[in-house]
């Protein structure tokens, strides 16, 4: 017999385990070649775990079980052979339940009507104490049930029964009242705990201001539709956001830094790092050199990148090595928030939804869209200078994005 034992390879050069976050198949089921059967968490990504071959499976580890790179998880019998066809059993066996589950149901009706032989006097009479509760909250006492001796309401099922009839909530006797217990992922996990180290080790400071969509707007309502033509992408915020902040860091460079123990490291390049949600939660990946990419190619880069977030497909090389973040909770519906630093990187700027908001132009009120934007920075390294007018100089280029981004020609930017 043929065996094959499948080893966990390794998601990166740093990562030295991995936990078994879900198996895709079952012990005993006949694999494919490139089939995923498992879902694989390290501290940096999810990744897919392909059969290395075809042939029937054999689990070594179970979910949740944290396995060494290296480790045999499986093994794959190459001699069995392909099942045919499918279990006839497996669609039998529903057809024969559905009329056991009814069965009961249709021999409980006469149940009540029997014991009603056991009536006595007392059968729905409340006791003292309990009509007094349903006198006072205009309960008619035929309407509740008694749970006493021979079927007297008792107070505490007067007090049940008021419940609802004060306008409360009738969950506290109805509803559910259990709990479930998941372990966290190792990717959450990784994260829960570089967060808490971002708070206790830097010197977090946000700054704020708010910035004007109009011509964003109008540009994407004039060019939408012939730059998806031509390029076969959508033109979105991002590329206006992603080119604002590629001028911003490199007029104000310390915010395009990170602190190495007692250095300063400033990067002539700008790796921003964008924020997308994924199915296993938020991912970073990384636009490299932003600073020399197009309006489209900007657009292409983070569809491809958020394509592969949402398909689980991203490795632990596109989402490291970032030199600032961007991320937008406004597609969440955030109106204003403080985002936390991505470590090792030193500034994070966080978008927010649009509002329509009455703001003054040249003397007058006039409705415009308008966004919030956030800067949270790591103070030990920007001072107070560069994260206002780091800010100040994104806002330059939203509010102004023709002159500031697109040198004076929106369509030669845009490349149409």
């Amino acid at each position: 017999m043929s065996v094959l034992e499948m080893k966990v390879p390794s998601p990166g050069e740093s990562i030295t385990e991995v936990e078994i976050a879900t198996w895709l198949v079952k012990d005993g089921d006949y694999v494919e070649k490139d089939q995923p059967i498992a879902e694989v968490d390290s501290d940096k990504a999810t990744l897919e775990l392909p059969a290395e071959q075809s042939g029937v499976i054999t689990l070594k580890a179970e979910e949740g079980d944290v396995v060494q790179v290296g480790q045999v998880v499986c093994l794959i019998d190459m001699d069995a052979a392909k099942p045919e066809g499918g279990s006839p059993a497996v669609t039998e066996v529903p057809k024969e339940e559905a009329p056991k589950v009814t069965e009961p149901v249709k021999q409980e009706a006469p149940k009540p009507v029997e014991s009603t032989s056991n009536q006595t006097y007392a059968t729905g009479a409340p006791s003292p104490a309990a009509k007094k509760i349903l006198d006072e909250k205009g309960i008619n006492a035929g309407q509740v049930s008694g749970s006493g001796r021979d079927g007297r309401i008792t107070k505490t099922d007067a007090e049940l029964a008021a419940v609802p009839a004060m306008g409360g909530s009738s969950a506290t006797t109805t509803g559910s009242r259990s709990t479930t217990t998941t372990k966290l992922s190792v990717l959450r996990r990784k994260l829960a705990s570089r967060l808490v180290s971002v708070k206790n080790e830097t010197a977090m400071l946000t700054t704020f201001n708010e910035v004007d969509m109009s011509e964003i707007f109008r540009i994407r309502k004039q060019y939408k539709d012939e730059f998806a033509q031509k390029h076969g992408i959508g033109l979105g915020f991002m590329s206006f956001f992603t080119k604002a902040v590629t001028r911003a860091l490199q007029m104000y460079p310390d915010v395009n830094a990170s602190i190495d123990g007692d250095f300063k490291v400033n990067y002539d390049f700008c790796d921003i790092s964008v924020a997308v949600s994924g199915p296993k939660g938020l991912m970073v990946p990384v636009l490299r050199n932003a600073e020399n990419m197009t309006f489209r190619g900007v657009e292409a880069n983070i569809k491809n990148l958020a394509e592969k977030v949402r398909d689980g497909k991203i490795t632990v090389d596109e989402m490291t090595g970032g030199t600032f973040t961007v991320t937008n909770g406004g597609v969440f519906g955030s109106m204003l928030s403080t985002p936390i630093i991505n470590p090792p990187q030193s500034a994070i700027l966080g978008m927010h939804n649009i509002i329509q908001r009455p703001v003054a132009v040249d003397g007058q009120v006039v409705i415009r869209p308008m966004m919030y934007v956030a800067m949270s920075y790591d103070h030990r390294i920007i001072d107070g200078r560069e994260s206002v007018g780091f800010l100040v100089a994104v806002k330059e280029g939203i509010d102004n994005p023709v002159e500031v981004l697109m040198g004076g020609d929106e369509r030669k930017a845009l490349e149409l």
